[in-house]
């Protein structure tokens, strides 16, 4: 009986128990005698907390981020050439008869101490108002002399190879990717940084440029100040040169955003020169129903097509090549390419098709120069006679 009426009673509330254990730890002398005190370094209150022994360094300022409103300094360059966009798919002899939108640097206002004339930024005159952005004779003797002295004594055959077997893709992953757009301004920026830590970089060339392999080998060369040791296919070997100081780099300004193209004249006409309409339409018709000669792979290499057609023209006076899938920028800078590489005329781009016509009177050039599959460059004599040509 006495077990069930126990068991039937409530068990103490929470409250009451709280209550209870609060009023006798309140008034017990264990708390004083082992209560917590924090250390001074703990402490909330900075007054009690002891001085710090570095107190007399200077502080680090407080980030800011920086502000359209701040006074930005042009960044002066030195290097004696035009910036371009792009140094290979632009050319200065070619004269753009507008603008698409006002000439806005790409480089961002105030941030270059050279004028934008909507194609370039001109070294020679930087107050240059018009689009003709000619350069200064000089400046092509300066590169020279500048390009010899960071090159200095050719390197030798055992160096070429150390430094090409240092760069295959099987022992090293560091390239440079040239696409599209060819060999851009912010690219000579990315080929001092891999400069930073090896003597040579590979680059691999694929797309519109590779139809003139020898003006991106040309154009490397000139903006770089470096050397080629070796190229097989679109892949080349950049080497930076003996002399080259990598605390001593040319100051590159960024281009910020890609500037909006010219309006250049029409490519095709609407009759080609020498013929009539009807002519020009039975042409185009015939053009677009000749076998292809070839499709083109979307970003392929492109460094045998310029001999294709030269061959194809001994046979036939259309040639059409098969362009599918490209862009339409695309094909038509391939065309450019060729009109002024085989020579041909150009006739139609209707169909993803380039369709070119090699003329009244055709001769096959005889002094064209195009480089083979592979260059070692391992001759040192050979360099003497690229340098003179």
């Amino acid at each position: 009986m006495t077990l069930t009426r126990l068991s039937r009673q409530k068990p103490p509330s929470l409250f009451i128990t709280v209550r209870f254990l609060t009023r006798h730890l309140s008034t017990s002398k264990l708390r004083d005698h082992y209560s917590f005190q924090p250390p001074p370094s703990l402490s909330l209150d900075p007054q009690k907390s002891k001085s710090n022994p570095n107190s007399h360094k200077k502080q680090k300022p407080k980030y800011r981020p920086p502000s359209s409103l701040d006074q930005i300094k042009p960044i002066y360059s030195d290097l004696p050439f035009d910036f371009r966009f792009s140094y290979t798919e632009s050319s200065p002899t070619v004269r753009p008869i507008g603008l698409r939108e006002p000439k806005y640097s790409p480089f961002g206002p105030g941030r270059l101490d050279r004028e934008w004339t909507g194609v370039c930024a001109p070294a020679v005159d930087p107050k240059v108002k018009s689009l003709e952005g000619t350069e200064d004779p000089n400046l092509e003797a300066k590169r020279k002399l500048l390009r010899g002295r960071i090159q200095g004594a050719p390197l030798t055959e055992a160096e070429r190879k150390f430094l090409v077997e240092k760069c295959q893709r099987n022992r090293n992953k560091r390239q440079i990717n040239l696409g599209r757009d060819g060999l851009t301004h912010n690219m000579l920026n990315d080929i001092h940084n891999h400069w930073k830590f090896a003597e040579a970089v590979r680059i691999k060339c694929l797309g519109v440029p590779t139809v003139d392999m020898k003006n991106v080998c040309k154009q490397l060369e000139d903006k770089t100040f470096g050397k080629i040791i070796q190229r097989h296919g679109g892949t080349l070997i950049l080497y930076r040169g003996r002399n080259y100081n990598r605390k001593k780099r040319p100051v590159i300004p960024l281009m910020l955003w890609k500037p909006q193209e010219p309006v250049y004249p029409r490519l095709i006409k609407t009759t080609i020169d020498g013929l009539s309409i009807e002519e020009t339409k039975e042409m185009r018709k015939r053009g677009l129903a000749v076998p292809a000669l070839t499709k083109l792979a979307k970003n392929g290499y492109y460094g045998s097509l310029v001999p294709m057609v030269r061959d194809a023209f001994v046979v036939s006076e259309l040639v059409r090549i098969d362009c599918m899938g490209f862009e339409r920028s695309d094909y038509k800078k391939i065309g450019c390419k060729l009109r002024d590489l085989v020579p041909c005329i150009l006739v139609t781009f209707e169909k993803e098709q380039i369709v070119i016509w090699r003329g009244q009177d055709y001769k096959p050039p005889e002094d064209g120069h195009f480089f083979t599959d592979r260059e070692f460059f391992d001759d040192p004599g050979c360099d003497m006679e690229r340098s003179d040509e």
